[in-house]
């Protein structure tokens, strides 16, 4: 039963995540991908999807969405950051900039400069 619930939790955040993903790049689609680390062809299919098609891609068993800090290091490094709270969030908007769409950080996450 529990394997069960899991299961819909990630269905229920898939979707949310869809949605949203929908709602942002409709907003401000350069933001959205910006913020999403989305390629162009990959917004203008996930902008494109019908109601069914959200709730297709949603039911799958994986999670359509994953955290932008890959390596444990990274993600320690903006938790424990000691700059003064405005600051923070602009050192983790560079840290977060410098991951590509794909993932790959080239060695840079971690190492941007403020």
């Amino acid at each position: 039963m529990n394997a069960d619930r899991g299961l819909e939790d990630i269905q229920d955040l898939n979707f949310s995540y869809l949605l949203l993903v929908q709602r942002l790049l409709r907003k401000d689609r350069a933001t959205a991908m910006f913020r999403l680390k989305l390629t162009e062809g990959m917004a203008d299919l996930l902008v494109k999807l019908t109601s069914k098609q959200l709730t297709q891609l949603a039911r799958i068993n994986q999670l359509v969405c994953r955290p932008v800090f890959d390596e444990a290091e990274c993600l320690s490094r903006v938790l424990g950051n000691s700059r003064e709270l405005g600051l923070v969030e602009i050192h983790s908007s560079l840290l977060m900039a410098s991951v590509d769409a794909g993932g790959d950080t080239g060695g840079r996450v971690g190492q941007a400069h403020v």
